[in-house]
């Protein structure tokens, strides 16, 4: 490491290897690559991996991780949750790392311990996790550009969060700080976000197009997208709808109409709806009296 002008540590030229070139390795690597360091080397195997390192990383050679992490000062491991602590280890029993490293992974749920076998031949170990969902394509690294990640580095390390932040912030994203011990819980947070906001958009076009009304997705996006705007601006706040003005009737015609004809979204209407109420009724926008016939319509309504 040297340090810049501001005082801050930052990383000096690297030598990148990345753990796949999967839709997030890709795109950190061409990120990296753009803000000056050398990609050495990825692995994939993959018909998707080898497109995907052909377009986002040219000229990049496919090794296997093994080759790829022994000639790497920058480590990048781009591969699924459950799959990194069994790499990690094999990687560290193989001999792959070395003193100086620096050896960083992508995932959501994880933190720095995950990263101990190879902390144990003197790598600096870091997470960084884009809050972002990626497709693998050449606009993701305009969408990593606008993005957070998650940066978590040993407790009392301040110069590997200081190398952590300085690589993010030279991907052109910002850098948030998570404590490994909150991991978890924030990686829930987001799947719960992201993935389940995914479930229930396509449920709403499904359900749609049954009824056979068409273009669906053209209908709904102005009204889904100023629906999340008034969230992020306004919090509970912007709750509209049957629920948060305790409209019973209407609430009752849903749950019948969705039972007859898309019952396998039924459950999860239902359990949106009580969420809902609750959250209405903490923001003072639903009366004790109607967040209860709410839940009581809930509950009997078959």
């Amino acid at each position: 490491m040297n340090a810049s002008g501001g005082g801050a540590a930052r990383p000096a030229r690297l030598a990148v290897g990345i753990v796949s070139a999967g839709r997030v390795g890709s795109v950190l690597g061409n990120a990296l690559a753009t803000a000056g360091h050398q990609v050495i080397g990825a692995s994939g195997v993959s018909r998707a991996s080898v497109r995907r390192a052909a377009t986002l990383l040219p000229d990049v050679p496919l090794e296997p991780p093994d080759q790829v992490v022994e000639r790497s000062d920058l480590v990048l491991l781009a591969v699924p949750d459950d799959v990194l602590p069994g790499l990690v280890r094999g990687l560290a029993t193989a001999g792959c790392f070395r003193p100086g490293q620096i050896v960083v992974h992508t995932s959501g749920a994880h933190g720095v311990a995950v990263l101990e076998p190879a902390a144990e031949h003197g790598v600096l170990p870091l997470a960084l996790h884009p809050v972002m969902t990626f497709t693998g394509r050449q606009e993701d690294v305009q969408r990593l550009a606008a993005c957070s990640v998650g940066v978590t580095a040993a407790r009392d390390d301040e110069a590997a969060w200081s190398v952590g932040e300085a690589l993010v912030v030279e991907m052109g994203a910002e850098p948030v700080r998570v404590p490994e011990e909150v991991r978890p819980l924030y990686h829930a947070a987001l799947a719960h976000g992201a993935n389940h906001l995914i479930t229930l958009v396509r449920d709403c076009v499904d359900v749609l197009e049954r009824a056979g009304v068409q273009p669906a997705e053209r209908l709904i996006a102005p009204l889904l997208s100023a629906a999340l705007d008034n969230a992020l601006r306004h919090g509970d706040r912007a709750l509209t709808g049957p629920v948060a003005r305790g409209d019973v009737g209407t609430l009752r015609q849903h749950l019948r109409e969705l039972g007859e004809h898309a019952p396998e979204v039924t459950a999860s209407y239902r359990a949106l709806a009580e969420r809902t109420a609750q959250r209405a009724r903490a923001a003072g926008l639903l009366r004790q009296h109607d967040a209860q016939e709410v839940h009581t319509a809930l509950e009997d309504t078959p």
